[in-house]
């Protein structure tokens, strides 16, 4: 049934609404008559004529400078073989979106129905004036060397065969910090590698250029050793022929201190990994079951540095924390090429990258399990937000000083910044949260399981290992819709709240809450009779510590659900009122709107309360918080009203909590256009900083805002969080889909990690 519904998603996923997964929007105005008569004739003539007198200008004229083609004639697609250009073509698609996603770098994929090299040489070659570089992905070994290296010599834009080159980089950076663990050199280190194949090769010639020597290493490959009493060598093999006389690799890998596995599933005995030497390095990066297990491995040794290329195991070798950031650092100084100079720069910047401290999100989010460099930690996560930011400087310093730069970075500083706008938020924050959740997951409670959207949410949730599911509600009716809808219940806890075994639970959680309330005018009887609601028993799962976290709200009127936990979970020390953020990606950046879902009619206090929330919780999400409180005039020009309103909690702010960066009153063009701003008002405490979180003045506004955003489709959106509860339930908004309902359990268990971090170590949210 898995693999009926991982198929049957899988085609949903790339056939629903627009087919495939990328398209081209228009980045210039073409709204108007001149618009198009300066898109296309006559004024397109202009910056035609300007790029026929010199070239060079397409860079300027056109996208060529943020434009890579991913290129394949699919003879080695994935785990997949010889399917052919069309049918890879989705995978192409795929890596388009990557490099989109995470380096904000453009692609066109282009799959050629062409296997003879040299013909498809000349294809690429006739088409790459379009381009500013070239990723040519999953061309079968031996044809993809003789296609890399003509096209590299014949051209003068980055090209590189990901395949080969991006698990060479990200195996290199693992090396070097295990080298660093154990207090060896690689120059006096023994490797073999198992498996002779494009990423092997590319593998074994990048140790060699950090400082390996050839005679130490010893390469594999279907047939047993390479040695030099082979006589069915290649050309590419023969370079990396030991002298010794060997010829399996059991006697490959006695005494050896490193092992690198590019082959197949299970060739690594772990009497052979114990044969190894002291400290032995082994990755295993057979997909996707290794050459041997991580289990049977660390159960083998306990000097071990492991890693392979699965997300499910620490030390992941995965090539999407190199290929987005290398083109676009080579893409960013106009590089001729992608050199050696640039990969061993990649290297290093990933491995000291590594050994710095992790963002603070991250640091909260890993608080049982601490992120930290170590056996377990060598490689970068592929979701560090700083990736950008590091590598890709890295490269373009590189391209510079090896004289390939033909556009140089002159202003470091204006450079971090750009990179800084393309980081945004979109799904990568979401990626962050599901790569946190996976590493601590938290029992979160589903409430209302007799809604379809709600149901689905706790399959997916428990499919991507975010969570541990514990539906409330009657287990044959539970059973009945999701058998009815393909869903799969298998390892999801089912509480039936109402059934006699759940009587003594009740009543022990009806003890609780009525010595809580007692002072509020709630009895025994009263709370007896509230713990057969959902909401009611699923709260004090939480409040007691049988769950962590809780999604409710889908059916739920959140006025009705929010005095619910008001009672039982109650509000933070030192704050009289709770809100909701939605966090917006923009064209403009990343946006935090507050309060969206809770505070109808907002008093000074409760606009204080929601503003000192706000800038916990965007920190929370690894933000810097510059605060503008919403209206709709600005600073005084208007005294009555909301205006003066806002106003007043602006002065209050400012007197009580004179570190918070926030003002107001003003409107939302002033908050947003800085240059505006400074301009008209040089006076505020937002004096050249661009603005990211929104505070308005009541539910409408605020409520609107993001509603407004969301159906014109111009924005991803994540929300809405809870702020100000003492510990994670989150209520969401009714009819939430089941895609928002995930990221929602990915905040929640972020927040119960954070929460349990907070308790153990006398922490508080609110500064």
């Amino acid at each position: 049934m898995a693999n009926n519904k991982l198929h049957d998603d899988a085609l949903a996923y790339h056939s629903q609404g627009r087919p495939g997964k990328i398209e081209v929007v228009p980045t210039k105005p073409h709204s108007s008559q001149r618009d198009l008569s300066l898109a296309y004739s006559p004024g397109v003539a202009e910056p035609c004529l300007e790029i026929e007198k010199d070239p060079q200008t397409a860079y300027d004229y056109t996208s060529k400078g943020n434009l890579v083609a991913v290129i394949s004639n699919g003879t080695a697609v994935l785990g997949l073989g010889d399917i052919g250009a069309m049918a890879g073509k989705p995978v192409m698609e795929g890596k388009g979106l990557l490099f989109k996603i995470f380096a904000g770098i453009d692609v066109f994929d282009i799959e050629v129905n062409e296997k003879d090299p040299e013909k498809f040489i000349e294809v690429v070659k006739a088409i790459s004036p379009t381009f500013g570089g070239i990723n040519l992905e999953d061309i079968k070994a031996p044809e993809c060397f003789e296609i890399e290296e003509r096209l590299k010599n014949e051209l003068d834009i980055p090209i590189m065969h990901d395949d080969q080159h991006g698990t060479a980089i990200i195996s290199a950076c693992g090396l070097l910090n295990a080298l660093e663990l154990n207090g060896k050199k690689i120059e006096d280190i023994r490797i073999v590698v198992n498996g002779a194949g494009a990423a092997a090769n590319s593998c074994t010639q990048l140790y060699i250029a950090l400082g390996a020597k050839p005679e130490n290493i010893v390469m594999l490959d279907s047939k047993g050793v390479i040695n030099t009493s082979r006589t069915d060598l290649n050309d590419r093999k023969k370079p990396f022929a030991t002298t010794r006389n060997i010829s399996t690799l059991e006697e490959a890998v006695k005494d050896a201190d490193m092992f690198l596995g590019l082959s197949v599933a299970d060739v690594l005995t772990p009497e052979m990994l114990q044969s190894m030497n002291s400290d032995p390095i082994v990755f295993a990066l057979a997909n996707p079951n290794p050459e041997i297990s991580y289990e049977l491995a660390m159960a083998s040794r306990e000097d071990i540095i492991f890693a392979t290329g699965r997300s499910d195991y620490p030390n992941q070798i995965n090539n999407v924390l190199g290929f987005p950031y290398i083109f676009r650092g080579a893409l960013d100084v106009q590089a001729t090429c992608i050199n050696e100079e640039m990969k061993v720069a990649t290297v290093y910047a990933l491995a000291e990258l590594t050994k710095k401290a992790v963002p603070d999100v991250v640091n909260a989010a890993y608080s049982i399990k601490k992120l930290s460099f170590g056996r377990d930690y060598i490689i970068p996560k592929p979701l560090d937000p700083r990736l950008l930011t590091t590598v890709a400087p890295a490269v373009a310093k590189a391209a510079m000083e090896s004289g390939i730069a033909r556009k140089p970075i002159t202003d470091w500083e204006q450079y971090d910044h750009k990179l800084r706008d393309l980081m945004g938020l979109d799904n990568k924050m979401i990626r962050r949260l599901f790569e946190m959740a996976r590493q601590n997951p938290k029992r979160v409670v589903f409430s209302e399981t007799n809604h379809l959207n709600m149901l689905k949410a706790a399959e997916r949730a428990y499919a991507e290992g975010i969570c541990k599911p514990v539906l409330l509600g009657n287990e044959e009716k539970i059973s009945k819709m999701a058998k009815e809808n393909q869903i799969s219940l298998e390892g999801i806890e089912i509480v039936n709240l109402r059934h006699d075994r759940e009587e003594e639970r009740r009543l022990r959680y009806a003890e609780i809450l009525a010595q809580k309330r007692k002072r509020q005018g709630m009895t025994f009887d009263e709370a007896a009779e509230k713990m057969f609601e959902r909401n009611y028993f699923g709260m004090m799962m939480v409040e007691t510590g049988d769950a962590d976290a809780m999604i409710t709200g889908v059916f739920s009127k959140y006025a009705d659900t929010t005095s619910i936990a008001k009672e039982v979970i109650g509000i933070r020390d030192g704050l009289n009122h709770i809100g909701a953020m939605h966090i917006v990606n923009t064209k403009k950046g990343v946006l935090f709107l507050a309060d969206t879902l809770f505070n109808r009619h907002p008093d000074t206090e409760a606009l204080i309360d929601i503003a000192r929330l706000a800038n916990a919780t965007v920190k929370f999400f690894a933000h810097d918080p510059v605060i503008a409180m919403i209206s709709y005039s600005n600073f005084g020009a208007d005294s009555v009203g909301s205006p003066a309103s806002v106003h007043k909690v602006v002065e209050t702010l400012h007197e009580r909590y004179p570190d918070l960066v926030v003002d107001g009153e003003m409107q939302v063009n002033y908050a947003l256009n800085k240059e505006l701003r400074d301009k008209k008002y040089p006076f505020t405490r937002l004096q050249g900083k661009e603005v990211n979180t929104l505070v308005f003045p009541n539910l409408s506004s605020a409520n609107s805002a993001y509603k407004l955003l969301r159906e014109t489709g111009t924005s991803d959106i994540i929300g809405p969080i809870q702020m100000g509860l003492n510990k994670p339930v989150h209520i969401l908004d009714v009819e939430t889909s089941v895609r928002d309902i995930v990221n929602m359990v990915a905040v929640a268990v972020i927040d119960a990690i954070v929460e349990e971090n907070i308790q153990t170590n006398n922490l508080t949210r609110i500064e």
